[in-house]
């Protein structure tokens, strides 16, 4: 008996878009096998029609009409691929209503419009499946949801923005200032125009809301995160880190606390003979540390047309397989049954508890250091490490580093403020976090 193909509405024929069309084409024998039946794309919207027939040629359906194709009534996935909060968010819940299941690579939709948009797919009885939002190609969402079901899950702590990763990568092994490196990355095409989200910690922020969210079973909550991106960090904290035994990555870490969640990304100091710590260049990695299976590394190509790509098609895989299944059946989109949804507390930053890396500027003089080892220990924080750059000749000063033990953020903000307050303290201080990862 031949079952009909299931067909796909695709928005978007960008950079994704086009990867996910070329998929489906070249390996569509392989993807009818796994699904069952063929799906195949019905009709294509996009800005640029022209530029979209020279991919996609004359047969097929090209409109720069997205919300007609959502209301057609052959259309049975829309994919969304088009990015941003609007029109996408209007378009996506427009499907829904209309009784189509969604497939999305959008995590800043879904970190900002997340809640409402799963809770229109449940009470539409249709599926969003969103594994290309985090991640690129490597299958995160799946493992959360899925196979990692029977743990407890403690923390994740990944490196989810390439772009970010580039740039330390190339900071470290050549030395150079952060400008510089920010420059090659958009020559190369891993950063934008306007590198903005990447480089201040957003997109990774984006991606991390989801994953959290999937980990503990609490709705999304964009606004509970915070993000500090990599733009002040210098070629010198990168060395000094070398030394101390640590490399600096851009990490998004969520942690179950017995106070709540934790939702960060920050520059963080990895010690080097952890698996993150050698993940190089744009590459993703994602640490899963469950109750029962332990700690588990998720690693690939985080971006790109047919990594994301080959997520996409997953989920219509997915989707295909599971398009009539009784809905009470199906995995849930945040991985918890609705009604079961935590509401556990957000932790702010100021209540987490992390080991640090200061890098303080002062006039090389006596009885420095001992001013600011009485500041910190006023303030619960106690030293783990420090060695002091030894001056060169006429220099009048110099840094000092220093790692700490575990100490709780507000504390250590304001032992900041005092050390900064101190007339041979001659710089802010460069205050990093440390995670060890264990």
């Amino acid at each position: 008996m031949t079952i009909n193909p299931v067909k796909v509405g695709l928005i978007g024929l960008g950079t994704v878009g086009g990867g996910t069309f070329a998929v489906l084409e070249r390996n569509q024998q392989e993807i009818t096998r796994r699904a069952g039946r063929g799906i195949e794309v019905a009709a294509v919207a996009v800005r640029d029609v022209a530029k979209a027939r020279r991919l996609v040629g004359e047969a097929l359906p090209v409109t720069d009409r997205p919300l007609e194709l959502v209301r057609q009534p052959d259309i049975d996935i829309v994919v969304e691929l088009m990015g941003g909060y609007e029109p996408a968010r209007t378009l996506v819940l427009e499907a829904i209503a209309h009784g189509k299941h969604v497939v999305t690579a959008n995590k800043a939709l879904l970190a900002r419009h997340g809640n409402e948009i799963f809770e229109a797919a449940r009470a539409r009885g249709v599926m969003v499946a969103f594994e290309a939002a985090v991640a690129g190609g490597i299958p995160i969402i799946k493992a959360l949801r899925e196979g990692l079901t029977a743990n407890r899950i403690e923390w994740i702590a990944g490196i989810i923005n390439g772009t970010s990763n580039f740039i330390l990568s190339e900071m470290r092994a050549r030395g150079l200032p952060f400008e510089t490196v920010l420059a090659e990355a958009q020559r190369l095409g891993y950063a934008e125009a306007d590198p903005t989200f990447d480089i201040e910690g957003v997109d990774a922020a984006h991606k991390l809301t989801i994953l959290s969210a999937i980990a503990f079973g609490v709705p999304i909550h964009f606004d509970a995160a915070y993000t500090e991106g990599i733009g002040r960090l210098a070629a010198a904290d990168i060395k000094y880190a070398e030394q101390l035994g640590y490399r600096i990555k851009l990490l998004g870490i969520t942690k179950r606390t017995a106070l709540g969640v934790e939702l960060r990304v920050h520059p963080t100091l990895v010690p080097m003979q952890r698996l993150l710590a050698s993940v190089e260049g744009a590459m993703n990695a994602v640490l899963v540390k469950g109750d029962a299976v332990g700690v588990t590394l998720y690693y690939g190509k985080g971006a790109g047309a047919e990594p994301t790509a080959s997520a996409v098609v997953a989920d219509l895989v997915d989707v295909t397989r599971m398009h009539t299944a009784d809905p009470e059946n199906r995995v849930p989109h945040l991985a918890f049954q609705a009604e079961h949804m935590a509401d556990l507390p957000w932790l702010s930053i100021d209540d987490t508890v992390t080991s640090y890396y200061f890098r303080m500027r002062v006039a090389d003089r006596p009885g420095v250091l001992a001013d600011i080892a009485r500041i910190l220990a006023d303030h619960r924080i106690s030293i783990d490490a420090l060695f002091q750059r030894e001056p060169g000749e006429g220099e009048s000063q110099t840094d000092i580093i220093m790692l700490t033990h575990d100490a709780v953020e507000r504390d250590v903000n304001r032992a900041i403020a005092a050390i900064e307050a101190l007339p041979t303290v001659l710089a802010k201080v460069i205050r990093i976090r440390q995670e060890e990862l264990v």
